[in-house]
Order: C-alpha cells, then structure tokens, then sequence
C-alpha cells in the first residue's frame, strides 16, 4: 500500500524532521507575524472588555482571541487589501456573541470574591459588544449594526441604555 495520500503528498509532509515546512505556499506568514506582534496587545484588550474578566487573569478573553486570530490566519490570503484588525475584530465579537449565553449565566470571575472586574461587569453582553465597538473601538453605528446583525436604531438604543447604567453604577466618582 503506497504511503501517499490522494493529494499527492506523504502522510508525514510537514512534521517535524521530515525536512519540509507544514505550508510551503505560505509566503505570507511573517506579515501576518508583524500583524499579531502589533495588534495583539490592544485585540487582548478587547476580548478582556467583551469578557468582563480580570486583565491578569482571562482564560476566556485569551482563548477567544486565540480563536479569532486563528481564523484570521485562515483567511490571510483572502484578506488581502482589506483591513486585518477589523477582520479579526470582526471574528472576536463573533466569537464573544456565539458564546454570549454561557459568558451571562455564568457568575462573573471575582464578582463575589471583591475583585475589580471593572464597570463592564455589569452590562449584559450584548451592552459591552455595542459599547466596545462604539466608544472603545469608534466603530459607526452603521457598521456596528451589520456587524452584530441588528438594526442601527436597536445599536443607538442598546448604547444609551448601557451607557445610562454606567453613569448610574454605584461608587461612581461625581
């Protein structure tokens, strides 16, 4: 039985000590390096904001942004000419929104042991998506919208209500 597989490649092209790399077409790869080594720090900030988790500590916001970044890997060729940070935000708060169930029925990490998680913590998840987006982020309302797959009046009136309740939060400094 011959070793090959139907693609015409070896069942063991790629591992380690077989002497070729995994992706050899993949020529791209150290753009993609510079990219991650740029935007990882504020794209970490991101999912740390949508997750509510502590900065120190944020398994959650580290395995969505592990996520994202994976598929924006995936997709590198594809996205050429068009803007990599807003393709993998666009994958993060994906990712958050599809997992946005278990991240609010879940007690918040630290919310009852005293630790600050930080304002956000109060905010329902769809509330820290569109206040993300619009004030952390400056995405428009239009964009916003289609990003998250609601109407711009529903984005306007979600932010108005989130932003009203963290001016209202208790222990707010005057």
């Amino acid at each position: 039985m011959d070793h090959r597989s139907a693609y015409g490649r070896g069942e063991f092209s790629g591992l380690p000590g077989s002497g070729t790399r995994p992706y050899p077409e993949f020529k791209d790869y150290p753009e993609f390096e510079a990219f991650v080594a740029g935007a990882a720090g504020r794209l970490l900030h991101v999912a740390v904001l949508l997750t509510a988790e502590p900065e120190r500590a944020a398994p959650l916001a580290r395995r969505l942004l592990s996520g994202a970044l994976a598929r924006t890997f995936a997709d590198w060729r594809r996205l050429r000419g068009d803007d990599p940070y807003a393709a993998t935000r666009a994958e993060l708060c994906a990712a958050f929104a599809r997992s946005a169930w278990r991240h609010h029925a879940r007690p918040r990490p630290g919310a009852d042991a005293g630790v600050d998680v930080g304002v956000l913590v109060r905010l329902s998840p769809q509330e820290r998506l569109v206040i993300v987006l619009r004030v952390y982020e400056g995405v428009a309302e239009e964009q916003t919208a289609a990003l998250l797959g609601i109407p711009a009046d529903r984005v306007r009136a979600v932010c108005h209500r989130a932003t009203t309740a963290l001016r209202a939060a208790p222990g707010r400094a005057a």
